[in-house]
């Protein structure tokens, strides 16, 4: 394990929950290589959950640069800033936000079926059909707006459950800049080939349910 957390009792059920709970490590391999990869920059962190990546994150990082965590989930939210302080991370910012292509408010599903969908909480654009219950208001916002300019990315990883291409779109200008690593659960491939691969950007591996895209 790479420190200690704070899982959302609700959400014990949800196999990430489960694997630190069992003292394991969820993902492995993709905190590994980013850890491995960090290099002179930030990292930027979308889909915290209950904050099981931070503790590796936060020692990837050289002294001065931050890791910067997104997690809309009010409940999860709670949980990663427990996290950090049981780990005493003080390099990290967590942010109570999803990220997208505008700052704006938006719904969260963060339950189905009588279950807290925890790490799986997604934002759904077409609510109607979506008993009221199961959803919570949250905010959006763009990664070029939050992260500063002058502030070096070296990796980008987001797990936001099938809004990767929206908050691809909001970190273009960080992108375009500072050539991250560029790690996705859900790869939006016309989005990728049309705005990435003019930057340098290509498919080098696979981590996990994850895609590695560097320049």
């Amino acid at each position: 394990m790479h420190g200690r957390f704070c899982v959302p009792a609700s959400s014990r059920q949800r196999p990430a929950a489960q694997a630190i709970l069992n003292g394991g490590v969820w993902e492995p391999d993709t905190i590994a290589f980013v850890m491995a990869n960090a290099g002179a920059g930030d990292i930027v962190h979308a889909g915290t959950y209950f904050g099981d990546f931070l503790p590796g994150f936060s020692r990837a990082v050289l002294p001065g640069n931050r890791v910067w965590a997104f997690e809309p989930n009010p409940e999860n939210f709670h949980a990663a800033t427990i996290t950090r302080q049981l780990n005493r991370l003080d390099n990290v910012e967590i942010f109570n936000a999803g990220l997208g292509d505008q700052e704006a408010p938006m719904k969260l599903r963060v339950r189905a079926e009588g279950q807290a969908q925890g790490g799986a909480s997604r934002i759904v654009e077409k609510s109607r059909a979506i008993p009221a219950d199961e959803l919570v208001d949250v905010s959006v916002v763009r990664v070029d707006d939050v992260v500063p300019r002058f502030r070096r990315v070296s990796v980008l990883q987001l797990d936001v459950e099938g809004f990767e291409q929206n908050a691809l779109t909001g970190a273009l200008e960080t992108i375009a800049a500072w050539r991250p690593i560029v790690i996705v659960e859900t790869l939006p491939e016309p989005w990728v080939v049309k705005n990435l691969v003019p930057l340098g950007y290509s498919a080098t591996g696979r981590l996990h349910a994850n895609t590695v895209l560097q320049a």
